[in-house]
């Protein structure tokens, strides 16, 4: 499944669009085809998505999902991705409210919706839920296949979790497709997978099987394209994150691309954990990603700037700073386009 392209979006967005949890539905206004005509969140009722956030979006902002309707929403999409992916108390009432209102669901917690009664009850005619966190059939323990493509397999890897990995490998894709290269976006989360369609929620896999889900994905789009863009999770200097070694160990990457918050020096969850200087972070990513020597040397080939805090000529200056620093090509995907990094992966 993916969003639907025929159907009208709302954001369930509570506390998400000034804050720092609304990772999924700040993706899903930058990213989706899909027609969005609402966002609800309490806290910024009557602002302007543009200003708040610097997304070119024009969406209305109201504080419910019963002020949404007005706007004929047919899908009401959970856009908040909090620590642990649990379900606010208070988001209850705005998701009974939109299935009372005829509208399906799509869920990208760890909660899962779609086996609980109460809500099935109040379910219309013709409306589903889509639990997005749901680990695939037919899983196998991983074997290294993915090294034998032709394909380059470009991963993006980070100093921290949320900080711009998916889209960073989505501007990626977008301007290889503008080069005329086959490009696919692989998918590892519920937010890629909702504007995708396809995919593995890496974190819904037990851990057993995890480098196996993401091998058989890049093992299925690997020799029909030139280069798949490969959404990296977490972070190797997480202590909470699971998902970055079996995404190395079953995509076996050709190059990586490293994304980094600009100005942040400790995890942002866990603050007596210290960001190393981002040489010793190439260094690390590198080692472990040729297997300490059991594989081939993989590079990171570029780095991906998160400058979202700073204004225009901030950034530039703080972009100029890290490639001083690494050496490295260095630019914000978001804000400045993918190009330089399409030409550090396409060159080497």
């Amino acid at each position: 499944m993916r969003l639907p392209l025929n159907k009208k979006i709302a954001i369930l967005l509570h506390e998400g669009l000034s804050g720092t949890q609304g990772k999924t539905g700040l993706s899903i206004l930058r990213y989706s085809e899909s027609p969005i005509v609402a966002v609800i969140d309490r806290e910024c009722v009557g602002k302007s998505v543009s200003e708040l956030t610097g997304i070119k979006r024009d969406v209305p902002v109201v504080g419910s999902v019963s002020a949404a309707l007005q706007y004929q929403p047919e899908v009401l999409v959970i856009g908040i991705a909090p620590k642990g992916g649990i379900i606010p108390d208070h988001y209850w009432p705005d998701i009974k409210d939109a299935l009372k209102g005829g509208m399906s669901l799509v869920n990208g917690l760890h909660t899962p919706l779609g086996n609980i009664p109460e809500l099935n009850a109040l379910l219309k005619p013709g409306c589903l839920i889509w639990d997005v966190r749901k680990e695939p059939a037919n899983l196998e323990i991983a074997s290294g296949l993915a090294r034998t493509l032709p394909c380059r397999r470009v991963l993006t890897v980070g100093t921290d979790m949320a900080i711009g990995k998916m889209s960073t490998s989505l501007e990626l894709h977008r301007s290889a497709k503008l080069r005329g290269w086959k490009s696919k976006f692989l998918a590892t989360g519920q937010t890629g997978l909702m504007l995708e369609g396809d995919g593995v929620a890496l974190d819904a896999v037990r851990v057993d099987f995890a480098a196996g889900a993401v091998e058989q994905l890049v093992m299925r789009f690997g020799k029909n394209y030139d280069i798949l863009q490969i959404e990296g999770q977490g972070s190797l200097l997480h202590p909470g994150s699971t998902a970055t070694l079996p995404l190395i160990r079953g995509s076996q990457p050709t190059h990586l691309i490293l994304v980094h918050r600009a100005g942040q020096t400790h995890n942002h969850n866990n603050p007596h954990v210290p960001i190393p200087p981002l040489p010793e972070v190439i260094k690390m990513y590198e080692i472990v990603a040729s297997g300490v020597g059991a594989f081939a040397k993989v590079p990171v080939a570029g780095i991906a700037l998160n400058t979202r805090d700073l204004d225009e000529v901030a950034g530039k200056n703080a972009i100029a700073q890290v490639t001083d620093q690494t050496g490295l090509p260095c630019t914000d995907p978001v804000r400045f386009g993918g190009e330089l990094l399409l030409d550090a992966v396409m060159g080497s």
